[in-house]
């Protein structure tokens, strides 16, 4: 699929698997031509677990969003989380050998690739490095280096790290289900881009994306990403308690859970109650709703907690660090009833429900507008964003040097957020090299 202004993003979670393909219009916003979502069966908290059963659910989503749309997919950009997934802050130094010639993207790429060198824990890989802000000749908070005089460029990084295992495993089933992998990008990056708006970043807010097996947390502050972290449960272990709880099938808590579930508990009075049917010629069980939101309660005060640990880890009670803009809430879990208000009660911070609609074209479909689909909305807007700089890259170096364009923009996968409005639009980006490695890695893995 050549279309250079059509994308697909594969949101490969623990509940569903969803394949969406989207194009920019002309007023540069998303329209999304095509959806397709599949049970997903292979995915334990974001981690692939059955790789036949994954390629599998994937095969399906694909062929959903093809039949939807009319088109043929052929590379998709994937979004990764999962509890392997970690980041640290780093800063590192390089020493400019000349200090005539301004700072420019080579001495940036070198900085970053020095990052990359870090030593990790074994069996673990960088999966983004991410300029926060740079320092030149002592000289701080500088966010455009470039163009700078100066000897010494020093920069704070947020350096995401993962499992490589998990990720070969992803790109091991993307690449068995016939697809080419044009990207990896952390789910909550792509939660983030599809749901917050820049002011938002800019004023400082954390983005909480409850999923089925996973909470996915990004804090953003002055527009840059701070802070990343993955929590090991999401909307699935809720419905687990409710199985337990009420010794009921699982399809029943979940079912009960969407339907008359809510995170507190004083909303229900005593006397409203649920009737499930028996299994086989078995009676019916009753069970009040006070109970269940009392279920639901216990569990969801646990990830808030969770989650608000993360955030004053980060760092957020500092005058500095304030998340002026709160709390959003995104993905299927969101959309449990009262979460809210207790979310704002637990953590004292104004809370919103964040719609995947900032970027969208007006007339959406209401369905792509459910939080459950912003990492797939994300996921399609990074690969969109990412063609159309391989498209700037293109005309600026002019078609007489091809050769030298096919190797920048062979890998030119990843969107990094934090730099969407202040740098130049085609910056290569230091991500491109991981990914080409990572391509030939599993080309090798074959």
């Amino acid at each position: 699929m050549e279309n250079n202004n059509i994308a697909v993003g594969l949101d490969i979670g623990t509940t569903k698997i969803v394949a969406m393909i989207g194009r920019k219009n002309d007023y540069g916003k998303m329209e999304i031509l095509g959806i397709g979502k599949s049970k997903s069966l292979g995915v334990h908290r974001g981690v692939v677990n059955n790789i036949t059963q994954t390629i599998q659910s994937i095969q399906q989503a694909v062929q959903d969003a093809e039949t939807s749309s009319g088109m043929k997919i052929s590379d998709v950009i994937v979004g990764i989380a999962g509890q392997h997934i970690r980041s640290l802050q780093h800063s590192d130094y390089i020493t400019r050998t000349n200090s005539d010639e301004v700072i420019d993207e080579e001495d940036i790429d070198r900085l970053c690739n020095q990052v990359h060198k870090l030593v990790m824990l074994p069996g673990e890989e960088i999966i983004h490095v991410l300029p926060q802000d740079f320092k030149v000749d002592g000289q701080a908070e500088v966010k455009e280096p470039i163009g700078m005089y100066g000897g010494r460029l020093e920069a704070n990084f947020h350096v995401v790290v993962g499992q490589v295992s998990s990720i070969r495993n992803i790109g091991r089933c993307v690449k068995s289900a016939g697809l080419e992998l044009s990207g990896i990008t952390l789910e909550p990056l792509a939660s983030a881009n599809a749901v917050l708006s820049q002011e938002e970043k800019e004023a400082g807010v954390a983005l909480i994306d409850i999923g089925g097996g996973t909470t996915d947390l990004a804090i953003f502050k002055d527009g840059i990403i701070r802070h990343t972290a993955v929590i090991p449960f999401g909307g699935n272990v809720i419905t687990e308690d409710i199985k337990e709880g009420c010794s009921i099938i699982e399809k029943q808590a979940e079912l009960l859970k969407i339907k008359f579930g809510s995170a507190w508990p004083g909303e229900n009075k005593d006397n409203e109650i649920v009737s499930i049917p028996g299994l086989r010629g078995r009676e019916p069980k009753e069970i009040t709703l006070k109970n269940l939101s009392k279920i639901i309660h216990a569990r969801v005060v646990e990830i808030v907690e969770q989650v608000y640990l993360e955030i004053k880890n980060y760092g957020h009670e500092e005058q500095k660090k304030k998340l002026i803009a709160g709390i959003v809430l995104t993905g299927g879990g969101s959309q449990l009833r009262h979460l809210k208000q207790l979310t704002e009660y637990i953590t004292g911070m104004d809370t919103r429900v964040g719609y995947p609609n900032e970027h969208l074209a007006g007339d959406s479909d209401s369905e792509t507008t459910s939080p459950m689909y912003s990492t797939a909305v994300g996921l399609v807007m990074n690969s969109l964003e990412s063609k159309e700089r391989n498209l700037q890259l293109k005309r600026s170096m002019g078609a007489e040097d091809t050769s030298q364009i096919e190797e920048s923009t062979e890998a030119n996968t990843e969107v990094d957020i934090s730099e969407e409005n202040d740098r130049p639009k085609d910056r290569k980006r230091f991500f491109d090299k991981w990914a080409e490695k990572f391509k030939e890695f599993l080309d090798n893995a074959e």
